[in-house]
């Protein structure tokens, strides 16, 4: 095993051993809270579904990575590439919009109630599973490309045009049009979300700015007339601290992903090295891994129901007094 393959495989490893748990936490705990309740809050279902399609980034494609690079299994034949980059694509751009999605229920739910703003976050409430079905339906069928052009490594001087080098696979446009297209079709699925998540949270932060000075407002006022110091909606102001955080840390990973992925279109040939593929990989997966820390950290109904599972578990684990 060549050192650049171990290295590799043992960075997509840590990526896995963080990624898949992290995010099978999140999932077992909305689903405790679904069982509990019977009911999930919008804001839940988001981040529940959030992290369904995030385990799918990590598990199907920074996994099978790590078997590939260590040896350790084989999967990436030419139907192998076309599953895996397929799956991994869908769900990359699924994470992408759901995080939006999420900013952008956030963002309503801190509107007056009354407004034109929470009369629209009443309508999104009601179809939210119709949200749900037309990103799946759209970014399925923007992903076709990954079945149509994806093979697996080939010594074929044909694939030095117009290709991707991704390690084991590689996808090959049959011409410089189409792989510009096919790119800029990329680029547009991830730019929009991303222009309007950032608009998202630039709201939410005016807002945060605006309660903190109403805030500072009740405290001094208080002091002078010994009346209340708090102002209610404690709970919107750390899932709005957290939707900050989240959309913070995506556009940070996703446009480093994108410059690399704009860099791939403009080179004419096929890179002979994976390197650049790799970093994108890794930088878009890094997303997936690190947002359900952000989440089990920020959400008080995640941690609550994390720490009760552990707590049983411990009980259960004690032995009985004879």
């Amino acid at each position: 095993m060549q050192s650049q393959e171990f290295i590799r495989g043992m960075l997509y490893l840590s990526l896995t051993v963080v990624g898949v748990p992290g995010n099978v936490a999140i999932i077992v705990a909305f689903l405790l809270l679904l069982y509990q309740e019977n009911c999930l809050l919008p804001a839940d279902a988001i981040i529940l579904h959030l992290a369904c399609v995030n385990l799918l980034v990590v598990g199907v494609r920074c996994l099978l990575e790590t078997l590939a690079s260590l040896h350790l299994s084989s999967i990436f034949s030419d139907l192998g590439c076309k599953a895996v980059i397929f799956v991994y694509r869908t769900s990359r751009s699924l994470s992408i919009w759901l995080t939006f999605v999420l900013s952008a229920y956030q963002c309503l739910s801190i509107a007056p109630p009354g407004s034109r703003w929470a009369s629209v976050r009443t309508v999104v409430t009601q179809y939210l599973g119709l949200v749900f079905l037309f990103l799946w339906l759209i970014n399925t069928c923007m992903s076709t490309a990954a079945v149509l052009f994806s093979f697996g490594t080939q010594n074929d001087s044909s694939l030095l045009n117009h290709g991707i080098n991704v390690q084991f696979c590689y996808v090959h446009f049959p011409s410089k049009l189409s792989k510009q297209a096919n790119g800029a079709a990329q680029v547009g699925r991830d730019v929009v979300p991303m222009a309007l998540m950032t608009l998202a949270s630039l709201i939410i932060l005016v807002f945060l700015y605006k309660h903190s000075q109403q805030v500072k407002g009740f405290r001094s006022s208080s002091r002078g007339g010994g009346g209340e110091s708090g102002v209610g909606g404690g709970a919107e102001l750390r899932a709005a601290k957290a939707v900050v955080a989240l959309v913070t840390l995506y556009v940070v990973l996703y446009g480093i992903d994108n410059g690399l992925w704009v860099y791939t279109l403009t080179v004419r040939k096929t890179m002979r090295s994976p390197l650049i593929s790799d970093l994108r990989i890794f930088f878009s997966s890094l997303y997936a891994v690190l947002s359900p820390v952000v989440i089990i950290a920020s959400n008080r109904k995640v941690n609550g129901r994390l720490r009760c599972r552990v707590q049983l578990m411990r009980t259960q684990e004690k032995p009985m007094p004879g």
